[in-house]
């Protein structure tokens, strides 16, 4: 190009000198050069509008591309995972939003992701919420902040949501960011079709904040979604940065809209996706326990803090109980010190010992020859308290001892990653049984429904703890125990029934994620009521 100018500039050079020459020149051939230079003027000025034409096409042919892209993106993938289309394809009626678009998108396995155009509305301010407790209270808790509602609220009172903050003040003290655990770049873009979600508050609403010009309060639990309009709105609005702190359980389990519900399950099953090192990391865990034969995950909350939290100490020596007493009245954010463990026992509110659960698996016909993986962090006494499990059923492991130190170093002190790949896990083995029913138990006894309604034994521990002390005392026999233990479970397999609505005791009825109803396929036959 630097050569061809070159020749072009020395042309025009030419062209000067002629053209000076003839202007004082005369004659015929003084006409004819200056008819030459006409000429080469018109040549030029061809030139010029050629290389304008290219241009121009070439702009109109980008243009094309753009806008074929775009259409692209509409008719995009609309499952995800498998699950209906319907379960994300809601219509709100949303006034205030200059542009709704409602596009699901896929994220197949190995494929390229497709992403949802955006959702163009009027910001009414930005939600900052605070997290505290382990992976599932972080995912979908009871007692502690729930990602899939803050992402609700926000999506219907028009406001940006902030990545939520983790806690690193709990029993675990986690220093793991939410970056550390969920994928938060899917997070973000998976739902910007709902809602915009930024990393961090723009840096002039940093400074405001910084200098505490914010209105900071705890949502009301178990709440419909007028008290968010009513209450949480006009807040939002008058300080435009509004921080929900202790945010546990801040939407009610039914009464919600149609399009709230479903959005709760698609971020629960689609947004919020593991880091991909964690998803690795479980996809080998289960690839050595399917080499070896069926499996079924035991998630054993025996653990120290579970048992001190609850002041369950049935099977624990004096020292022990001595021990978890004190760890509960060291943390004065739990606020119950005072509890008689046998009384809670008998209420079916303590998480079964491994004692227990190996006279219940046994009764229940599970095959000795299963690996029995256990989902959980250290069991509270260690082997002493496991050796009638490990005898009863000998192919017990855990994620330690399937792998190599060297593959969970850089999981090691971060409980709540070690208990992503304990999730991950858990989701795909062949049964699914909790010894309690706090948050992980929930959250994944509902997504193995989504999965298709994967077995999962819902124990019910009030009746069994009776059981279980009447065939020690004597007063059954095993094959009498054993038949009891069967008949009571048979309709607790996590088959597809409606969840139990008690609007005045929101507590005590379904949990929305461990029965997300409004998001499964379900069958033409009438639904089982859970009793």
């Amino acid at each position: 190009m630097m050569l061809r100018w070159g020749k072009e500039h020395d042309h025009e050079s030419e062209e000067m000198e002629v053209i000076g020459f003839n202007v004082l020149g005369s004659g015929d051939e003084g006409v004819i050069k200056s008819n030459n230079n006409n000429k080469r003027l018109v040549i030029r000025s061809s030139r010029i509008k050629v290389w304008m034409a290219r241009a121009i096409t070439t702009v109109l042919i980008w243009t094309s591309v753009v806008q074929i892209m775009s259409i692209g993106e509409l008719w995009g993938p609309r499952f995800l995972k498998g699950m209906p289309y319907y379960c994300f394809n809601h219509h709100p009626s949303d006034s205030s939003s200059q542009a709704i678009v409602e596009k699901p998108f896929v994220l197949p396995h190995n494929r390229a992701i497709v992403l949802p155009p955006k959702r163009i509305y009027k910001n009414n301010g930005y939600l900052v919420v605070s997290c505290n407790g382990g992976l599932n209270q972080m995912r979908a808790a009871v007692s502690n902040p729930n990602i899939c509602d803050m992402v609700a609220i926000a999506r219907h009172l028009n406001a940006t949501l902030i990545v939520p903050e983790l806690d690193k003040t709990s029993f675990w003290a986690d220093p793991s960011e939410f970056q550390d655990i969920f994928d938060v770049d899917n997070f973000i873009a998976s739902l910007r079709d709902e809602v915009r979600i930024l990393k961090q508050l723009p840096p002039r609403l940093k400074r405001r904040v910084k200098l505490g010009l914010f209105h900071s309060l705890p949502p009301v639990s178990w709440s419909g979604i007028s008290y968010y309009e009513k209450q949480i709105l006009p807040l939002l609005r008058k300080h435009k940065v509004l921080h929900l702190n202790r945010t546990d359980a801040r939407l009610a389990n039914n009464g919600l809209p149609l399009e709230i519900q479903r959005l709760r399950c698609r971020v629960n099953f689609q947004a919020l996706r593991f880091t991909s090192q964690i998803e690795e990391l479980g996809r080998r865990i289960v690839s050595i326990l399917r080499s070896r034969g069926p499996f079924l995950v035991l998630h054993l909350r025996y653990e120290m803090d579970m048992l001190a939290f609850s002041g369950c100490t049935h099977g624990c020596d004096s020292k022990e109980v001595e021990e978890l007493t004190r760890m509960r009245y060291a943390y004065p954010w739990w606020k119950e010190k005072v509890i008689n463990s046998e009384l809670k026992r008998q209420d079916g509110l303590c998480p079964l010992t491994p004692e227990e659960i190996a006279l219940i698996l046994t009764a229940l016909g599970i095959d000795q020859t299963y690996q029995v993986y256990i989902a959980a962090g250290e069991i509270y006494g260690g082997r002493r308290r496991m050796q009638n499990l490990l005898s009863a059923f000998p192919n017990v492991v855990r994620k330690e001892t399937l792998l190599e130190p060297s593959d969970l170093m850089y999981f090691q002190n971060h409980s709540s990653q070690m208990a992503a790949l304990d999730y991950l896990v858990s989701l795909e083995s062949d049964i699914f049984i909790p010894t309690y029913d706090g948050n992980m138990a929930k959250v994944v006894e509902g997504h193995r429904r989504f999965l298709g309604f994967k077995k999962t034994i819902q124990l019910d521990r009030k009746i069994l703890v009776r059981l279980i002390d009447q065939y020690n005392n004597g007063s059954l026999s095993w094959d009498e125990f054993s038949d009891v233990v069967k008949k009571v479970h048979a309709n607790r397999m996590g088959s597809q029934k409606r969840r139990v609505v008690i609007p005045e005791r929101p507590k005590e009825e379904d949990y929305f994620y461990s029965n997300p109803q409004e998001c499964l396929q379900l069958q033409d036959e009438p639904l089982m009521r859970s009793t």
